[in-house]
């Protein structure tokens, strides 16, 4: 038997109503929230009970203490680029701010649930992961922005974060440590030469072992900090959510470069006919809101970078690389690259200018290493 013309164009009307129905209630991902630091943005490190620091530690952000007094070990040849707060007014509005935003984060949505497996050697998109007991970092883990500058990250770690010796955090595609929050059940413990990156909110205590370094904010609700000769670096992030570029947030898709600002490298190449000798070069680019700054080599013992004069981060293993992060304005980045032979130490300078604004596409202009 046939079907009226109309029966069938209203059939056909059905079915594609029920597809796009159907397509509805598949639900999307989960995806992170912007977590809000608030008046906790300022503090590179905010500890509960105390902050301990023996040996050379570098502090680019401001560092406090409360309910809490104690701040032993910061005299020289400590060095705090920023104020100090001491169980005062400042200090106990940045840890009621803190509690908030650690509350915040433990009650996202999770994208995924990672417990049981490592973080090391794998690689994340923006969302929230969940580990219901303790997370370990063994290598490295590599966040993934996927091109948007806002991407968050958040990981809600039921009990203790742990990394082993030279672990580490990468940012690509835009991925920024300003919007990258830990929230950490107990306990966090960073080993030595690891190079974390994110926001490590511990509802308990936090130590950091020789040579570990940080671009972010180390923040302990209750307990102590402890740091061992380490380099932190709040980098310029000044909401506590999304990083604005220029201000310390997040590099505009294709801004991973090498010491340069724009899809470009920096090598440092040995010369067989000069033992030692290094010729370093770079791409040219005018402006930029963030970068990878990397030093490559054979034999390299050891780089420290500096921004504008300030020591923000040593590296003794490959990648000798660091993100940088600037208020707008021009800015130097050097790096201090000794050798594992006789070589004479060599410093690679770069300046550049971070922008005001996010820049998509540079002008281009001049940039050299000199030295």
């Amino acid at each position: 038997m046939s079907v009226p013309t109309h029966l069938k164009r209203t059939g056909r009307a059905v079915l594609a109503l029920a597809a796009v129905l159907a397509f509805l209630a598949i639900p999307a991902a989960a995806q992170a929230a912007p977590v809000n630091l608030g008046t906790a943005s300022p503090f590179v490190v905010l500890g509960g009970a105390a902050v301990t620091n023996t040996g050379p530690s570098v502090l680019n952000g401001d560092l406090g203490v409360s309910p809490g007094t104690a701040l032993s070990g910061f005299g020289l040849p400590a060095v705090v680029n920023g104020a100090t707060h001491n169980n005062d007014g400042v200090a106990n509005q940045a840890k009621s701010d803190l509690t908030t935003a650690y509350v915040v984060a433990a009650g996202q949505a999770a994208t995924a649930n990672l417990t049981g497996t490592n973080l090391g050697n794998r690689t994340l998109t923006a969302g929230a992961y969940r580990y219901s007991s303790s997370a370990q970092l063994t290598g490295q883990l590599t966040l993934n922005a996927q091109g948007d500058p806002n991407a968050q990250f958040v990981f809600m770690i039921g009990s203790t974060l742990t990394t082993a010796s030279a672990s580490s955090v990468l940012m690509v595609n835009g991925a920024s440590p300003c919007n990258v929050y830990w929230q950490v059940g107990s306990s966090a413990t960073l080993d030595t030469t690891t190079a974390f990156q994110g926001n490590l909110m511990a509802n308990a205590s936090i130590s950091l072992n020789n040579g570990a370094t940080v671009m972010g904010r180390l923040l302990a609700r209750t307990g102590q900090i402890s740091l061992i000769n380490n380099v932190l670096n709040r980098g310029g992030c000044a909401t506590g959510s999304t990083g604005t570029p220029g201000g310390g947030g997040s590099a505009p898709p294709g801004s991973r470069s090498t010491l340069a600002t724009h899809n470009g490298t920096a090598v440092l190449r040995r010369n067989p006919r000069r033992p030692g000798s290094a010729t370093p070069s770079s791409p040219n680019a005018s402006c930029t809101a963030g970068f990878s700054a990397r030093v490559r080599g054979h034999l390299i013992k050891r780089v420290v970078f500096s921004l504008d004069g300030r020591r923000i981060v040593s590296r003794i293993k490959s990648p000798f690389q660091v993100y940088v992060l600037a208020a707008p304005g021009r800015h130097r980045v050097t790096a201090r690259v000794t050798f594992k032979d006789a070589t004479r130490a060599k410093t690679l300078s770069l300046r550049y200018v971070a922008c005001a604004a996010a820049v998509r596409n540079p002008r281009r202009g001049p940039s050299q290493f000199t030295g």
